[in-house]
C-alpha cells in the first residue's frame, strides 16, 4: 500500500487524535458510572470507525497499529500493549466484515467491533494470565459491550453526518 503525502498526514493527524481521545478516557473512568472493573467506552474506536469508512481497511489497521504502540509507549506500560493490541485487531477485523454487510448501519459495525475488542482483551488476559478464569467476565463485558458499541456508533454517526459535505468519506 502506497499512501500520497496527503493521505499520510490525514493518518498521522487521526492517529494523534486516537491516542489524545484515549488518553483523555483515562481521565475519566467509566467505572464511577458503572462499577465493572476494566470498562472503558473506548473513544478511539470512533477514529478507528471514521478511517475504516473514510480511508479504508489497509489505513484503519496503520492508524490502529500505531496508536497502540504509541499509547503503551506514552503510558510506560508495555504490558497493555499485548492487550491493546488484541482487542483492537479483533475489532477492527469485526468491524471490516461487518461493515461488508448490506443493510447493517455503523451502530451494528460498532457494537460489533466493541464485542469483538472485548473477546481480543479477554483472550489477552487468559494467554499472560495462564488461567481460563477471565473467560467467566467475559458475558458482563459483551453486555457493556452493546451499550459502549452504541454510543461509539452514536458518535461515529454523528461525525459522518457532520463530515458528509466534505472530501474527507471515500466513495
Amino acid at each position: 500500500m502506497k499512501l500520497t503525502t496527503k493521505q499520510l498526514t490525514f493518518c498521522a493527524l487521526l492517529t494523534a487524535m486516537a491516542l489524545a481521545l484515549s488518553y483523555l478516557e483515562n481521565l475519566f473512568p467509566l467505572t464511577l458510572a458503572i462499577p465493572i472493573p476494566g470498562v472503558k467506552l473506548g473513544l478511539a474506536n470512533i477514529v478507528t470507525v471514521f478511517a475504516l469508512y473514510a480511508l479504508g481497511p489497509g489505513e484503519a489497521l496503520l492508524i490502529l497499529l500505531a496508536r497502540c504502540l504509541l499509547g503503551s509507549l506514552f503510558a510506560g506500560n508495555m504490558n497493555t500493549l499485548v492487550f491493546s493490541l488484541l482487542g483492537g485487531l479483533c475489532a477492527l477485523g469485526a468491524m471490516v466484515l461487518l461493515s461488508r454487510r448490506r443493510g447493517l448501519s455503523v451502530y451494528g459495525v460498532s457494537v460489533g467491533g466493541a464485542a469483538a475488542h472485548n473477546c481480543g482483551q479477554t483472550a489477552a488476559a487468559v494467554w499472560t494470565l495462564g488461567s481460563a478464569a477471565p473467560l467467566y467476565y467475559l458475558p458482563v463485558l459483551l453486555a457493556v459491550s452493546l451499550l459502549t458499541g452504541a454510543l461509539t456508533g452514536l458518535a461515529s454517526a454523528c461525525l459522518f453526518q457532520g463530515l458528509r459535505h466534505t472530501d474527507l468519506m471515500k466513495g
